[in-house]
Order: C-alpha cells, then sequence, then structure tokens
C-alpha cells in the first residue's frame, strides 16, 4: 500500500503498526493588543478604525486551517518550505498548506482581525492571545490515533486541552468573568474529520472498513465531534462554526489513485462526505435545539466546493482536476516538494496541491461562510448572520 504523499521521502524502511480501533458507540443516531508576527504572518491589524466584529478568532482542525502549528512539530506533514506561502502576503511559506491563504484567514479580515497565530508559534502571552489562537494540526483527526503514520501532530482531544490552558491564562490574568465574557464573545472555527478517511478509514487502520460500514463509521465521528462541542460548551463558548468534509474524492491524489481516466471524481469516497455531512448537520439542529444559548452552525464545504468544480469557468478556473503542485497523473502521486514542481499560476487551478485547495478556492468559501456570496452553503445562518443576531 502506497503511504499517500510521502513516497518520495522513502518512508519504505518505516514500518507501519495496527492501531487500535476505538470503541464504537452502539447509541443510533437519527437521520486592544497588537498582533504578533508569526509564523510568516503579517502583524498589521485591519485598517479599519472600527471596532472588531467578534473580540477573537479561536481555530481548532486540521491541515485545512493549520497556521504554522505543525512548524514546530517532528512529522512529515509539514509545509514550511517554498512554494507553499508563494502567493501569501509575505511570499514566504508560513505552515499553511496553500499558495496563500487558508479560510479562517479571510474570515478574520472579514471580522476586523488580525491573522490569528497557531499555537505553539506564539510567545503565550495574553497580548499574543487576546485577538485568538489557532490549534490546528496538519493530520489532526476526530480519532486520536489518526494519522500518526505521519509523525507528531496535535490531536482534536489536544487541541481543545491546549484551548483550556488559554482559558485558564486569561482567567488569571483578567478575572474569571472578563475571561467568560471573551470566550462567549469570541468565534469558534471547528473545522476536522476529513483525515480519518484519508489517514484512517481508507488506509484500512485496524481492519476498519472490514468491520465498519461507511455509515456507522460516519455516525461513530458525528457523534464523537457533538461530543466535543458539549466540552467547549461547558467552557463558555458560546459561538461555533463547524464544517463538513470536502469532496475529497476529487483530489488529486484519488484520481490518480483509483485511476480516473478523465478526471472524473471518486464516488465512493465522495459519498462517504456526503453522508458524514448529513449526520453532522443534524447533530448541530440538535445541539443548537439542546443548548438554547448557543449560536452553532454547520456549513457544508462539500456543496460550496462541488458547486466550484461544477461552474468553474464562472469562476475562472480552468484547470479543475490536476493540482498546481505535485507529481505525476493530475500531480497527485505525492505531495508539493519543490518550487520546480509548481505550475506558473494557480489562481486558475482549483487545487494547490494532491488534497488542499488553493487561496483562490479558499476565498470563495470563505466568502460562502461569511455571506453566502457566491452560493449557501451554511445553516441555518452565515457567519455575518450570527455576527450581526449577536450584536442586536
Amino acid at each position: 500500500m502506497v503511504y499517500l504523499m510521502f513516497i518520495a521521502l522513502s518512508l519504505s524502511s518505516i514500518s507501519r503498526t495496527a492501531l487500535p480501533l476505538p470503541q464504537f458507540q452502539d447509541d443510533p443516531i437519527p437521520i486592544l493588543y497588537q498582533q504578533q508576527n508569526i509564523s510568516g504572518s503579517p502583524s498589521t491589524a485591519p485598517s479599519s478604525s472600527s471596532p472588531p466584529l467578534a473580540p477573537a478568532l479561536f481555530v481548532i482542525g486540521d491541515s485545512s486551517v493549520d497556521s504554522g502549528t505543525n512548524n514546530f512539530l517532528g512529522t512529515f506533514a509539514r509545509a514550511d518550505h517554498l512554494p507553499y506561502g508563494r502567493d501569501f502576503d509575505t511570499h514566504q511559506p508560513t505552515g499553511r498548506f496553500s499558495n496563500g491563504r487558508i479560510p479562517v484567514d479571510f474570515l478574520a479580515l472579514r471580522l476586523g482581525l488580525p491573522y490569528v497565530p497557531s499555537y505553539l508559534g506564539q510567545k503565550g502571552t495574553v497580548e499574543d492571545m487576546i485577538h485568538g489562537v489557532n490549534y490546528a494540526s496538519a493530520g489532526a483527526g476526530i480519532i486520536v490515533s489518526t494519522g500518526s503514520e505521519l509523525g507528531q501532530h496535535i490531536s482534536f482531544t489536544q487541541q481543545i486541552q491546549q484551548f483550556t490552558d488559554t482559558l485558564q491564562q486569561f482567567i488569571l490574568t483578567m478575572g474569571e468573568d472578563a475571561a467568560t465574557t471573551l470566550i462567549s464573545d469570541s468565534i469558534f472555527y471547528i473545522s476536522i474529520g476529513i483525515n480519518d478517511y484519508i489517514h484512517y478509514y481508507l488506509l484500512n487502520v485496524s481492519n476498519v472498513t472490514n468491520l465498519y460500514l461507511p455509515w456507522r463509521f460516519n455516525h461513530f465521528l458525528a457523534s464523537s465531534l457533538s461530543q466535543q462541542i458539549k466540552n467547549l460548551y461547558n467552557l463558555n463558548v458560546r459561538k461555533m462554526v463547524v464544517t463538513g468534509l470536502a469532496p475529497i474524492g476529487c483530489a488529486p491524489h484519488y484520481l490518480w489513485q483509483y485511476g480516473s481516466q478523465n478526471g472524473e471524481c471518486v464516488e465512493q469516497i465522495n459519498d462517504m462526505a456526503v453522508e458524514f455531512n448529513f449526520v453532522m448537520r443534524y447533530m448541530v439542529e440538535k445541539l443548537s435545539a439542546e443548548l438554547s444559548d448557543a449560536n452553532i452552525i454547520f456549513c457544508d464545504v462539500f456543496e460550496g466546493s462541488m458547486d466550484i468544480i461544477k461552474n468553474h469557468e464562472r469562476y475562472g478556473f480552468n484547470v479543475t482536476s490536476e493540482a498546481c503542485c505535485g507529481f505525476g497523473k493530475y500531480k497527485g502521486w505525492f505531495m508539493c516538494l519543490s518550487p520546480e514542481m509548481a505550475c506558473n499560476n494557480a489562481s486558475n487551478h482549483i487545487w494547490w496541491d494532491q488534497f488542499h485547495p488553493t487561496d483562490a478556492v479558499n476565498a470563495i468559501l470563505a466568502d460562502n461562510i461569511w455571506n453566502g456570496q457566491h452560493t449557501k452553503m451554511c445553516y441555518p445562518m452565515n457567519l455575518e448572520d450570527m455576527v450581526i443576531q449577536n450584536a442586536k
């Protein structure tokens, strides 16, 4: 079995140890401070003199929103080299898995906030964290052992523990009431789950695909994520954006692996993403009813991404299946390793590397999360609606 994007790094000498299968639940599920210059991020806040729409933005997730966490870890899942970041504000790699910005960068600017520093990339002072912290780590999944074959990462559970540590620091510095108000008024962005397919289910870790059908696996993931949302709620988090899975079956890696002839997406993989998003949207609706003073929105990244793929000409994309940077057919065999492997113009590509979209796609998805500018993908409201509603 090929280790996805890391063949070129000669991992044949590393043995892959079978990981214990998680215990699946049997319950049925119905349908004021200056931002520091961190990880290559600009230190300048938005130029507008108006106050921010939220005091802070906190990010939990995987490589889709990692802003530099993995730069500090021993892992193959790193984006700390060019051409990653070549189209970013600094034109230097920052640890973001993109040629430029990731969705939370665009949303931070919409909120009137500076870019959010990675937890491991800031000094640990309240001044560094007052506008938010990004705990996301490439390779992380809902299952603790997901992505372990790549090396170190900060798991979903560990990210929430890091946030707990941040909260404790806020309480010690500004007092419990002020810290509680800051957290309850801030936006929490959660983007996780895709690695549980890429690095767990689709690799058949611990024989999982023979023991659990996709639908049951989806239920387990959604239930686990739902519990973590409750844990955040118990820490006074009240405003959350939960994103669904992207159409990973359209990613260049799987087009290569499954032998797509003309760039057709791998439907059996996409079907799993659709099912997960269906269950997760129901979970969010259920949580919103159960946690009466919480505002939780679910944003279906699959819907938004497929709109871009199907209407690519309208959005200005003329390369829909081949990555800008990579090697092999569709540039999906293994990851982007050097500037020579990259195309000249990423703005007309949907995919930057074998798994991640370009800055241009991230901008469109962020627009949709903010106000549904291009297509509706957030339920029951957009992020802008949530912010305005709470400001009244």
